[in-house]
C-alpha cells in the first residue's frame, strides 16, 4: 500500500505547488475514518481510495481532486459526513464528495428507472464540476482491475454496466487509454473464451512480426531524421476487444484485419505533423480511402490527429497516426489534459474552469440540457446511450457550419443538430445540392440544406428515422404537445358547448378556481383532461357552478328504425327522427345543425386539428349524419347514425357529442367505407369489382373474403371515397353488373 509522503511526492512530481497539508489532513482523515475495513480481496479498504488517487496522479490532476479521491468513500461508507468535511477541507471538496456519495450506486442492468435516475444525477453533478466524473472514472478503474475478487454472481452486471456506460463515458471525454482499459477488463468477463482467443492470436501475431516492426519504425525515424525533423516514432498494438469489436461490425475474421499493428508518430508542431505526412507517402505507397485528418476537423471529444494507411514492407497494411506532443496528451488523457496547460502555464487548481472550452465537455453540457426538456429518465437513458456508442460523421451547413453526428444520421438529425426550431419545421432536404428523402443516411463530408415551412410538425415516425437523441427527444416533446393542443381544442370546445346549454358562465378564471379539486396544474391541462375524455364536462360544469342542476332524462331501449338520435349535450336528451328521415339519411341525406344548439363541432379528417378516428367496420363518410363519441385518451370516434354500435355508448350520454361536417372543396380528402358483397364463384368477379371501383376513382384498402362456396363468394371490401354521392355511385354500378348478387354498406 502507498505511503502518505510517497502519494505527496507523486503529486509535487508533476505540480510543485501542490498543498501538501492538504493532501496529508486527506490522507490521514480518510485512513482513519475506513478503519478495519476489508475489500473482498482482504486488503484494508483504504488501499481502495489510495489506489483511485494514484490513478488520477497519472492523469496529473490538481490536489483537490486527489483529496477527493481519498475521501470519495468516506461519507458512504463510514461515520464521516458533510459538514464536518466541509470544516476540516473546505465546502469545494465537501460538496464533490457529497456527488460522488450520490452517484455511488448505477444499478444499470436491472430496476430500470432507478438506474435511469442515477444516471441523470451521474451527469447533473459532472456538468456542474467534471472532477466527479474524472474521481468516478478512476474509482470504477481500480474496481474493474479487482474485479476477480467479487463474487461471481456480481462480476457480470458490474462488468456490463462498465461496458454500457462507464467506458463510453470515457471515451466521450476523449480518455482513450483508460476506456480501453475498461473496456478489455469487462470484455475478458462478459466473453472470456472470445478473449483468450484474440490474445492468444495476438502473441503468435507479435512474434512474427517483431522484424517488421522495427523495421517500420527505424526506416521511419531514419527518413524524417534525414530531413531534420525530430520525431517519436512508436509502434503500438490494437487492445483485444477493440479487435473484436472491428470483427463483430464489419463480419471479418481476424487474418482480414489490416491495421492491428500501428505506429503514432509525434513532433512539435501542427506544420511539422504534414510534412511528416509527406515523408510518410513518399515513402511508401498508400491505401486509397484511408486517410483522414482529424487537424483540421477535430473529433467532438477533442482528438486531433492525422490518420493514414500504408501498403509497407512485406506487403502488410499499417496504420499511422501523426501528432503533436499536446495532441498526443489529450489523445491520452482526453478532458484531464486540460488541466495542464492554459496559454503555457501548468493549470492544476483550475481544471474546472480550464474545462469550459472542451469540446467534449461542450457534448456533456448539451446532454444534460435534455434533462430540463421533460423527458422521462427512461427516455434520457436511452438516448443518451444512442449518443454515447456512435462514431461520427462531419457534414456542412450551405453557410459553411460544420455539423459532427453519429453515423447513420438522417437529414433529420441534422436538422435538429442545428437547431430544434428548425428541425421541428423540416419539410424536406438537399444533400449536395440534390433534392433526397429524409431518411437518406449521410456521408462525410455532406453539404446539408434542410427546406422548411412554419405549418409543419414532425410527425410521430420521425422518432424511429432519427439516430441522436437529441432529436428523438425533440420529436417526441413536440409530438406530445401537438397531441395536448389538439386535445385541448377538443376539450375547450365540449366545455363552452356544455356551459352554454346550462346557460351558464363560462371564463378561464373559473376553470383557474377548480384546478385543484380535478387535480390538474393548469387550464391547458384541464382542457387536455377533458378533451381526452379523462374528465367530463359535467363534473368541470358542477365545479364552476355549484348551483348547476342536470336536467337531464334517462332514456332507455335500443337503437332502432325508429329510434334515438342526437344528443343535446349538457341536457343528455336524445330526440326522436321520423323513419323516412332516417331511411333518407342512408342514402343522400344532408347534414345539417340543430337551430336551438348553436354549432356543432367540425369535423375535416384524420388530419384535422383535433384527435379524430372513424369508427371501425364501416367508418363515416361525408353526407351521412354523424355523431361523435369521446373515448378516454383516444380522442373522438365518428359514427354514421344509422350505425348499430351506437347502442353500446346508450346510457354513456356524457360521451355524446354533436359534430358535423366541415370539407374543404380545395383539399378534398377520402373517407373510409365498408361493402358487403356477394358475387358469383367465377373467373373475373374479383377483378370486375375492383375494375368498378378503380374507374370510380375508389381506392381500396383491404379485401377479406367471409365466405365461399361453390356457386358465390361473399367478401368484405374496405375502400375510400370521397363523399356518400361517391359511395353510392360505386354501390349501384356494382349491383349493375351480372355476376354481383348483393351490395350492401355496412355500418359495425
Amino acid at each position: 500500500m502507498m505511503r502518505q509522503y510517497e502519494l505527496v511526492e507523486r503529486v509535487t512530481r508533476y505540480n510543485p505547488e501542490a498543498d501538501e497539508a492538504l493532501l496529508n489532513k486527506a490522507y490521514v482523515y480518510a485512513m482513519q475514518k475506513h478503519g478495519s475495513q476489508m475489500r473482498a480481496s482482504g486488503d484494508p479498504y483504504f488501499s481502495h481510495p489510495l489506489e483511485v488517487a494514484a490513478i488520477l496522479t497519472d492523469l496529473r490532476l490538481d490536489d483537490a481532486t486527489i483529496a477527493v479521491a481519498l475521501l470519495h468513500d468516506t461519507i458512504e461508507d463510514t461515520d464521516a459526513t458533510r459538514s464536518e468535511i466541509d470544516s476540516l477541507f473546505g465546502e469545494e471538496i465537501g460538496k464533490l464528495v457529497e456527488g460522488l456519495t450520490k452517484i455511488k450506486r448505477l444499478d444499470l442492468v436491472s430496476q430500470k428507472a432507478k438506474q435511469a435516475e442515477n444516471f441523470r444525477k451521474l451527469l447533473l453533478a459532472i456538468a456542474d464540476d467534471v472532477r466527479v466524473l474524472l474521481v468516478k472514472l478512476a474509482d470504477r478503474l481500480h474496481n474493474m482491475r479487482t474485479l476477480q475478487h467479487m463474487p461471481e454472481h456480481k462480476r457480470g452486471r458490474i462488468a456490463e454496466e462498465t461496458m454500457e456506460i462507464y467506458a463510453p463515458l470515457a471515451g466521450r471525454m476523449g480518455m482513450h487509454d483508460m476506456r480501453e482499459e475498461l473496456e478489455d477488463i469487462a470484455f475478458h468477463t462478459l466473453n472470456p473464451e472470445a478473449y483468450e482467443t484474440i490474445t492468444s492470436r495476438l502473441s503468435d501475431l507479435r512474434d512474427r512480426n517483431a522484424e517488421l516492426i522495427k523495421d517500420i519504425e527505424t526506416t521511419l525515424t531514419e527518413r524524417l531524421s534525414e530531413r531534420g525533423m525530430a520525431a517519436e516514432v512508436r509502434g503500438r498494438e490494437k487492445r483485444p476487444y477493440s479487435i473484436f469489436r472491428k470483427m463483430q461490425r464489419k463480419a471479418i475474421g481476424f487474418e482480414q484485419l489490416s491495421d492491428i499493428h500501428g505506429f503514432r508518430v509525434t513532433v512539435g508542431t501542427v506544420e511539422a505533423c504534414y510534412r511528416v505526412l509527406g515523408v510518410i507517402h513518399t515513402t511508401w505507397p498508400t491505401v486509397p480511402g484511408r486517410f483522414k485528418d482529424y487537424i483540421s476537423t477535430p473529433k467532438q471529444n477533442d482528438y486531433r490527429s492525422i490518420h493514414t494507411t500504408i501498403v509497407g514492407p512485406s506487403r502488410q497494411r499499417v496504420e499511422l497516426q501523426i501528432r503533436t506532443i499536446s495532441m498526443d496528451r489529450v489523445a491520452e488523457y482526453g478532458i484531464a489534459a486540460h488541466a495542464l496547460y492554459k496559454d503555457g502555464e501548468f493549470g492544476g487548481r483550475n481544471i474546472a474552469r480550464h474545462t469550459e472550452d472542451c469540446r467534449a465537455f461542450e457534448w456533456l453540457r448539451r446532454t444534460t440540457e435534455l434533462l430540463a426538456q421533460g423527458d422521462t429518465p427512461e427516455e434520457f437513458l436511452e438516448n443518451t446511450k444512442l449518443e454515447l456508442f456512435h462514431d461520427q460523421v462531419f457534414c456542412f451547413s450551405p453557410k459553411g457550419r460544420l455539423i459532427a453526428l453519429p453515423r447513420g444520421a438522417t437529414p433529420i438529425d441534422f436538422a435538429y443538430a442545428v437547431h430544434t426550431g428548425i428541425g421541428n419545421t423540416c419539410v424536406g432536404c438537399k444533400v449536395n445540392g440534390k433534392i433526397m428523402p429524409l431518411v437518406t443516411e449521410l456521408r462525410n463530408g455532406d453539404e446539408v440544406e434542410i427546406i422548411r415551412s412554419p405549418a409543419q410538425t414532425p410527425p410521430p415516425a420521425w422518432e424511429a428515422i432519427a439516430v441522436t437523441g437529441k432529436a428523438r427527444a425533440a420529436i417526441r416533446r413536440a409530438t406530445r404537445e401537438s397531441v395536448r393542443k389538439q386535445y385541448g381544442a377538443l376539450g375547450e370546445h365540449i366545455l363552452k358547448r356544455a356551459f352554454a346549454r346550462a346557460d351558464k358562465a363560462y371564463s378561464e378564471d373559473l376553470l383557474e378556481a377548480v384546478l385543484a379539486e380535478h387535480h390538474q396544474s393548469s387550464v391547458a391541462d384541464l382542457l387536455a383532461a377533458v378533451g381526452r375524455g379523462d374528465l367530463s364536462a359535467q363534473m368541470v360544469l358542477k365545479s364552476a357552478h355549484p348551483d348547476y342542476q342536470d336536467e337531464r332524462v334517462a332514456i332507455s331501449g335500443p337503437l332502432t328504425e325508429e329510434g334515438w338520435f342526437g344528443l343535446k349535450q349538457g341536457q343528455g336528451l336524445k330526440f326522436r327522427i321520423p323513419p323516412d328521415a332516417l331511411a333518407a339519411d342512408k342514402n343522400t341525406a344532408e347534414q345539417s345543425d340543430d337551430p336551438g344548439e348553436g354549432p356543432a363541432l367540425p369535423i375535416r379528417g384524420l388530419s384535422g386539428d383535433i384527435p379524430v378516428t372513424f369508427a371501425p367496420d364501416g367508418g363515416a363518410v361525408p353526407g351521412d349524419r354523424i355523431v361523435g363519441i369521446l373515448t378516454p385518451s383516444e380522442g373522438l370516434t365518428i359514427y354514421p347514425i344509422q350505425s348499430p354500435a351506437l347502442k353500446e355508448f346508450d346510457d354513456q350520454t356524457e360521451r355524446w357529442v354533436d359534430v358535423r361536417w366541415d370539407i374543404d372543396l380545395n383539399n378534398p380528402e377520402r373517407f373510409p367505407a365498408r361493402l358487403d358483397i356477394s358475387a358469383a364463384n367465377e373467373p373475373g368477379s374479383l377483378a370486375t369489382i375492383a375494375q368498378v371501383i378503380g374507374e370510380n376513382s375508389g381506392n381500396i384498402d383491404n379485401v377479406k373474403m367471409v365466405q365461399r362456396a361453390r356457386d358465390f363468394h361473399q367478401m368484405l371490401i374496405d375502400l375510400e371515397v370521397w363523399d356518400l354521392k361517391h359511395l353510392n355511385r360505386i354501390i349501384n354500378q356494382l349491383r349493375s353488373k351480372p355476376n354481383v348478387s348483393s351490395v350492401n354498406r355496412v355500418n359495425g
